[in-house]
């Protein structure tokens, strides 16, 4: 039992700052304005696309063989988001959005929120390595400063979306808990995950998966971010696919 504990203490804690935040986003919301939260949200979606920014920067270390790591992700993201709008993500996250909102009686954003949410929390780098270092080493210090940026951004998303923010932190628990509970079967193939190309390769299509959703909150224009979720399980792939083909 305290294996297991010491291996997810990062997600559990993840968790409890998300449900944190969400509860103090909304004692604040009937509080402030439409203008206050539509500036609150746009602050959420510039620092979105920054961090994007930051993120898809790691692409340039990404490179397998003769083949460069934007064009890897390029290829990871045409492919993967062909088999995302095949297999129906974006609507099948939409549909338990719509599901839990009928079940717990959430507010008309409460599907948008569960979505932007979801997706913000579980797409990046630190959701990544925090996850393998909590799970290969038992070190969960990553997923803690992630958790605490969560908490506060959970504030700011729930202000402007309501309860269904705080249902992200299902897909974060199946996710993040996951993927260190699994960690343990990567130990030889990735013994350093912070310089792993292939975990390179699928922070810097994260990331810009990121800004897609950084220009969803901007409501610049409506991106299918959830659709490319499969980009992030194929670069890996394409990425050992070049390094054997082109080395």
């Amino acid at each position: 039992m305290f294996d297991f504990w010491a291996k997810t203490s990062g997600t559990w804690i993840n968790v409890a700052l998300v449900l944190l935040g969400s509860g103090c986003g909304l004692l604040l919301r009937n509080r402030l304005s439409k203008k206050m939260q539509s500036v609150i949200t746009q602050a959420v979606g510039l620092t979105t696309i920054v961090i994007g920014v930051l993120m898809a920067q790691s692409l340039a270390n990404a490179s397998a063989g003769q083949v460069d790591g934007i064009i890897l992700a390029l290829l990871s993201l045409v492919i993967g988001g062909l088999l995302g709008e095949w297999l129906r993500i974006e609507e099948r996250l939409g549909t338990t959005g719509d599901w839990l909102k009928a079940r717990f009686r959430g507010g008309s954003r409460f599907t948008e929120g569960f979505v932007a949410a979801s997706l913000l929390f579980c797409i990046g780098p630190m959701a990544i390595l925090g996850s393998l270092n909590n799970g290969l080493l038992n070190d969960s210090t990553i997923l803690v400063v992630k958790s605490t940026m969560d908490g506060l951004v959970s504030i700011a998303l729930t202000g402007t979306y309501g309860i269904g923010v705080a249902f992200s932190t299902l897909p974060v628990l199946i996710y993040q808990g996951g993927l260190s509970l699994l960690a343990s079967t990567l130990e030889q193939s990735i013994p350093d995950p912070a310089t792993s190309p292939s975990v390179m390769l699928i922070t810097g299509t994260g990331g810009i998966m990121i800004l897609g959703l950084g220009v969803n909150l901007l409501e610049i224009k409506a991106i299918r971010v959830a659709s490319f979720l499969p980009a992030l399980a194929l670069g890996p792939l394409f990425s050992g696919l070049a390094k054997l083909l082109l080395p």
